[in-house]
């Protein structure tokens, strides 16, 4: 099976662990995804320009960019990151898994509906990240461009949706592979 089609560090990362990837390819991948994320957010910056000089309310300016949580509360906040992840990574591999008979041009439709899914049914509580470039990128660009009264970039917050889902991936990965799996190839 190809894992190499994904935008997310801590995807790749777990399976890394699991020895799905090359540990090797991890950073160039990370690089990639952060610069990925950064140029997407700077379009964004770019793209709603106009709507930030005539929006007067400084969150909705920073959610454009990055996650903040409903109830800052960080211990739980973290967990609801690593909760969120490791569904993410359990629902990729298994969408994945060559035993499942999932046609290989269904994969990354199906996946695109378990990321949708895990937005609705867990996003709520910290705008679920589950993706520290996608979090970390846009917050950096937020932080950098000049916006009409845009705010903080929230720095003291940003740990939860970088460190959550790394070890959210590595956690859902593992679980997989090691009660998941087995039981799959039966």
């Amino acid at each position: 099976m190809d894992y190499r089609g994904h935008i997310n560090p801590a995807v790749k990362l777990g399976l890394a662990v699991i020895g799905k990837t090359p540990y090797s390819l991890v950073a160039s991948y990370f690089l990639g995804q952060l610069l990925g994320a950064f140029v997407g957010a700077t379009l964004v910056w770019l793209a709603f320009y106009p709507h930030f000089e005539k929006t007067e309310d400084e969150q909705l300016k920073f959610l454009c960019f990055a996650t903040r949580p409903a109830i800052r509360r960080p211990f739980w906040n973290l967990i609801c990151e690593i909760i969120a992840t490791a569904v993410l990574l359990i629902g990729v591999l298994g969408i994945l898994n060559e035993n499942n008979s999932i046609g290989s041009g269904l994969g990354p439709y199906i996946i695109g509906i378990l990321v949708f899914s895990i937005g609705l049914l867990l996003g709520g509580p910290t705008g679920y990240a589950i993706n520290p470039a996608r979090d970390f990128g846009p917050r950096l660009v937020h932080a950098l461009v000049p916006i009409y009264g845009k705010g903080t970039s929230d720095w003291r917050y940003s740990w939860i949706p970088i460190i959550g889902p790394f070890l959210g991936g590595v956690i859902g990965a593992i679980f997989y592979e090691n009660w998941i799996a087995p039981l799959i190839s039966l």
